[in-house]
């Protein structure tokens, strides 16, 4: 990969800035070719898979789905189908002063853009990417790349979940005219489906409207593991960790036939002791 050669997807969900941004990229990265920009997560993971770019700028606080979380949906989707021998593009942040953001991304080696664009620290960003681009194609960044992105995503997702809450201890899902109270603790795993939520016991699945990303931070952490994009998963219900010829990990849960796949972003949780 060369510079004259690298290609860009922009995703900020203000056109002004999103403008201004490519506008200083130009002056900074002559040879950068824009291909796309957008402005929201959703549309980000689906240019993202079409176009192939080779650097990513995701604005980190876009409504709906944030940039952080579409950077984790495409990493899984590039995982499970992405374009074979292509690495997962350079991926930076765009974002207004917020201090855990920044000490998040100071800590790694993810990079970010400070909202206004600020030429100084947007040539620091381009000449990081190029070093990477430069690596790659010379061979020297390769699979450990890919895992050093996930662990980058595996901390800014623990610095963005906040203050915790107190733990949910009872889940209300509507069944026909009434509602269920379905003891927390009686729950086997979760599972994002469509406009739902999938809540499985033993005996019964029960669908709520409450996103999976809302409920995550009422779930205990230490009982409740999240293991892909979409599942969550009760650890103590984990009778064993299958791994495939592919080396795809999938869980097996006591009292469910069903076997959950785990993602590459959360496969570090099951190691060995």
């Amino acid at each position: 990969m060369t510079e004259k050669t690298a290609t860009a997807l922009i995703a900020e969900d203000e056109p002004l800035l999103a403008q201004a941004l490519a506008m200083e990229l130009a002056k900074a990265w002559p040879g950068l070719h824009v291909a796309a920009t957008v402005g929201d997560g959703a549309s980000a993971v689906t240019q993202a898979l079409a176009l192939r770019p080779d650097v990513l700028f995701f604005d980190i606080r876009m409504p709906g789905q944030s940039g952080l979380e579409a950077a984790v949906e495409l990493a899984d989707v590039w995982e499970q189908d992405g374009p074979q021998g292509k690495p997962f593009p350079a991926l930076v942040f765009i974002t207004a002063y917020d201090q855990y953001a920044v000490q998040a991304f100071e800590t790694q080696a993810v990079d970010y853009v400070l909202k206004p664009v600020q030429q100084a620290r947007l040539q620091k960003t381009v000449a990081k990417v190029q070093d990477l681009l430069a690596r790659r194609t010379q061979g020297a960044a390769g699979a450990g790349d890919f895992e050093s992105t996930l662990g980058q995503l595996r901390h800014l997702l623990g610095a963005a979940q906040g203050a915790p809450v107190p733990p949910l201890k009872v889940i209300q899902a509507s069944v026909g005219t009434s509602i269920r109270m379905v003891p927390v603790d009686d729950v086997l795993y979760f599972e994002a489906a469509d406009k739902y939520v999938r809540v499985l016991t033993a005996e019964h699945e029960y669908l709520i409207r409450t996103p999976l990303k809302e409920l995550l931070p009422q779930l205990d952490t230490a009982t409740f593991w999240q293991v892909h994009r979409g599942t969550v998963v009760r650890a103590s219900a984990i009778e064993s960790v299958l791994r495939d010829e592919a080396g795809k990990l999938h869980l097996q849960l006591r009292g469910s036939k069903d076997k959950l796949a785990v993602s590459r972003l959360y496969a570090h949780l099951f190691k060995a002791m």
